[in-house]
């Protein structure tokens, strides 16, 4: 069966359309949506089998209700940020917002086109003949590899991705007075939300609403949703690198040139892709071999030296360590997390920190550790990771303590923190990580 997607507020107009989609035949079925809000959560359930998204702009209050029902262009940019998955078929009076609603679509790549609301009948004329010229020429072209356990693995990414912003917020405020950070902490000497999130933050939603539309890293979605958020928020904290990749996959260059291009061709070793992997991690917990394979291609997207790459490729591993081991009686866990870490990253500079990291006893000051594993300070894979890494092998449910510790090293404390959190809110699980911190962070949408 294939559907047909409406956005249309009229009841009258959502009549004609029901009759116009049964003359379409029994391989036909209709979904209507009044209200943008309605579309942008549950529309995705339908992109296997969508035939045409058909949009109206102007929308009214459904009777009876106040809520905002949003518009059509709050649908394009919504559906933007995904790969093109059938034709758009706009069907609003609006001409202003009509070419904005083209142009949000157009720029990601969609097949979108216009036919105007005239006279009484357009929807059974002009409607339904444009939309049996644009089913002849177009199909669906959705590509999604979701599991059975596709729900629980969403649910095991989100926990980590709470932790990692949580981390991420915690060590930006905190960041200018470092060695307070495990005081503050332990007491719950923290400003009042919400706590705004950086980049790290915003690169692992863009994962994160990648993995739960495809089941897997789709390079060129997630090159779209980087640049696209970027594009929307640029004052997150992005890197200078970051900033110039971004915008040049915003003017239309291809994600692969600007990856490969980064730092005069070398590509970058930052910690960038470390920083946002931890929830691929969760979602992967069940498989560290496809776990690495799929961490390696999030990487590449803006991080292609092999030392970003094993950065990024060690990270998602720990988190789906994390997960396996959370069970596990603290005697045993450190030394089994560094073993599976280790045995999944590549030979670099960054596996050769982490194995030093683990013989570097949990009792050492955080401190002294970071002098000797690196704290992010040069913001770079070798320079972050394998601290990272001692410290969530050490701290497996302790998220509070880790995040103190993590942060009173200094550096890069936001990345830091995210990294940690977003590994150990796993081994600590949601009653670990206390309530008003998860009502604090910044609200997050995944979708």
């Amino acid at each position: 069966m294939k559907t047909i997607l409406i956005l249309e507020d009229n009841e009258d107009r959502v009549a004609m359309f029901r009759k116009a989609v049964a003359a379409l035949g029994d391989g036909f079925e209709l979904k209507v949506w009044w209200d943008a809000p309605s579309i942008c959560a549950e529309c995705q359930e339908y992109f296997p089998t969508a035939a045409l998204i058909s949009l109206d702009h102007d929308l009214n209050p459904m009777p009876g209700t106040t809520a905002d029902p949003g518009t059509g262009v709050d649908v394009a940019r919504f559906l933007g940020d995904f790969m093109p998955v059938c034709p758009v078929l706009i069907h609003s009076s609006n001409i202003d917002r009509v070419y904005s609603m083209q142009n949000e679509l157009r720029f990601a790549g969609w097949m979108v086109d216009r036919v105007g609301p005239l006279g009484t009948d357009w929807i059974e004329t002009s409607w339904l003949k444009r939309v049996r010229e644009i089913l002849a020429e177009h199909s669906n072209t959705w590509k999604a590899e979701l599991l059975p356990d596709h729900p629980a693995r969403v649910e095991r990414m989100k926990l980590s991705l709470d932790g990692l912003a949580i981390g991420d917020a915690l060590g930006e405020m905190l960041s200018y007075r470092a060695d307070t950070a495990p005081r503050r902490l332990a007491e719950d000497d923290l400003p009042a939300g919400p706590w705004f999130h950086t980049d790290d933050t915003e690169m692992a939603i863009s994962i994160a609403c990648v993995l739960k539309s495809h089941g897997r890293i789709y390079q060129d979605a997630l090159a779209k949703r980087f640049a696209r958020r970027f594009e929307r928020d640029p004052e997150r904290g992005y890197g200078k690198m970051t900033r110039i990749q971004m915008s040049e996959i915003i003017a239309g260059a291809r994600w692969t040139d600007t990856a490969a291009n980064a730092f005069g061709g070398q590509g970058s070793m930052g910690n960038g892709g470390a920083m946002r992997v931890a929830p691929l991690g969760a979602f992967f917990a069940d498989d560290p071999v496809r776990c690495a394979a799929e961490a390696r291609a999030s990487s590449l997207v803006t991080h292609t030296h092999p030392e970003g790459v094993a950065g990024t490729i060690a990270v998602a591993v720990a988190a789906s360590v994390a997960w396996q081991l959370r069970k596990t009686p603290a005697p045993d866990h450190a030394q089994r997390f560094f073993d599976e870490v280790l045995r999944f990253t590549p030979e670099s500079l960054v596996q050769r920190g982490i194995l030093l990291a683990s013989r570097t006893p949990r009792e050492t000051p955080s401190r002294e550790a970071a002098r000797v594993l690196g704290n992010g300070s040069l913001v770079t894979a070798p320079d972050t990771v394998p601290f990272c890494i001692w410290m969530a092998a050490h701290h497996a449910a302790d998220f509070v303590g880790a995040l103190g510790r993590t942060i009173q090293a200094g550096g890069d404390c936001d990345t830091n923190a995210a990294i940690v959190g977003g590994i150990v809110a796993l081994g600590a699980g949601r009653e670990g990580i206390p309530a008003e911190w998860l009502k604090s962070k910044e609200a997050m949408q995944i979708g």
